[in-house]
């Protein structure tokens, strides 16, 4: 394998419930692995937010954040993403400069243009479809309080003056707005890699350099599943693609299952498709199958980081491919 030496990796985690287990466990399950993939130098550990969802129970990123932040050491920790258009920019820094006060150093902040996935939840935050246009102008609003530069005259406490790294997540218009406002860029749409070059091809052609950044910085986010055989890292991605075939069907994402208790399951031709389609896309085999693919993904894209979001039922599975991985990547 001949990655390049500088390219960094990194772990978002969503919190996945899985069934027959409480939402509490899932929490405590990602500040156990945050710990266990710090150990295994890591770069990041990132966490998300989603609302009403019943497989995820990361709903407050800045919580969980703190949380993973107090029973870490080194790594960094930050958010995959706070969703800018649910909150206020002036909250939004007061957060991460407590974050950031409290963990100098160690805090990034990834920021997102979704609103919540039904029209329930989106009503029960006071958004809707429409809010995510503005999101080029909260993130602008966002920044200003760090820089204390709000035209309202008011100041955030302890952000302003703290510099807590920005990232955009490049979904949609994202790539046009991290290029312009001069931020780093998330990007995972690894199903479509002409469509994700596209993007980097934008970013980089517009980005403007900053206070935050001086050239582009962009980093690719994806599933990664190591196992002693393909076969096994195939069935690590089974709970999650059952996941998403269930929710494009039932119009709800529930827990991980086992794998073969989907295995067992008899489909319709509707789930079967979307399950399928699942388990494509990926990057899934043995430790030498995925340091190919990896050297590959990042000649293609010039990515300076990679961001792994492997969901699974099993956790021991889980930590064991996140291992692997990192003998592939040292």
């Amino acid at each position: 394998m001949s990655l390049p030496r500088s390219v960094r990796f990194s772990v978002l985690d969503r919190s996945r419930t899985r069934e027959g287990h409480p939402p509490s466990e899932a929490l405590r399950d990602t500040v156990a692995l945050a710990r266990a993939v710090e150990a295994l130098g890591y770069h990041r550990f990132w966490v998300s937010e989603h609302h009403g969802v019943p497989g995820v129970a990361g709903s407050a990123p800045t919580v969980l954040a703190a949380a993973v932040a107090a029973a870490t050491r080194t790594i960094r920790v930050g958010t995959g993403g706070v969703m800018l258009p649910n909150h206020q920019p002036l909250v939004v820094a007061e957060q991460f400069g407590v974050l950031e006060a409290l963990f100098p150093g160690r805090i990034d902040m990834g920021l997102g243009r979704s609103v919540g996935f039904t029209d329930g939840v989106r009503r029960a935050l006071g958004r809707d479809r429409g809010d995510a246009e503005d999101f080029a102008a909260q993130l602008d609003e966002l920044l200003g309080w760090f820089a204390g530069t709000s035209p309202t005259g008011a100041h955030a406490r302890p952000a302003e003056g703290l510099m807590v790294p920005p990232f955009v997540l490049a979904m949609g218009e994202g790539a046009e707005v991290a290029a312009r406002a001069g931020l780093p860029m998330v990007i995972g749409d690894l199903r479509n890699r002409e469509k994700m070059l596209r993007g980097l091809d934008h970013y980089r052609a517009r980005f403007r350099p900053s206070g935050w950044a001086d050239e582009p910085y962009v980093v690719v986010s994806g599933t990664v599943a190591v196992a002693a055989t393909p076969e096994e890292a195939r069935r690590l991605l089974v709970p999650e693609a059952w996941s998403m075939a269930y929710a494009r069907t039932h119009g709800t994402f529930p827990p991980l299952v086992p794998a073969e208790d989907v295995e067992a399951r008899v489909m319709t031709a509707k789930e079967r498709g979307f399950y399928e389609a699942g388990l494509g896309g990926h990057v899934a085999g043995t430790e030498e199958q995925v340091a190919d693919a990896l050297e590959t993904l990042v000649k293609e894209t010039g990515a300076q980081e990679v961001l792994v979001t492997t969901s699974t039922y099993d956790r021991a599975a889980l930590l064991d491919s996140y291992r692997r991985l990192a003998r592939v990547v040292k």
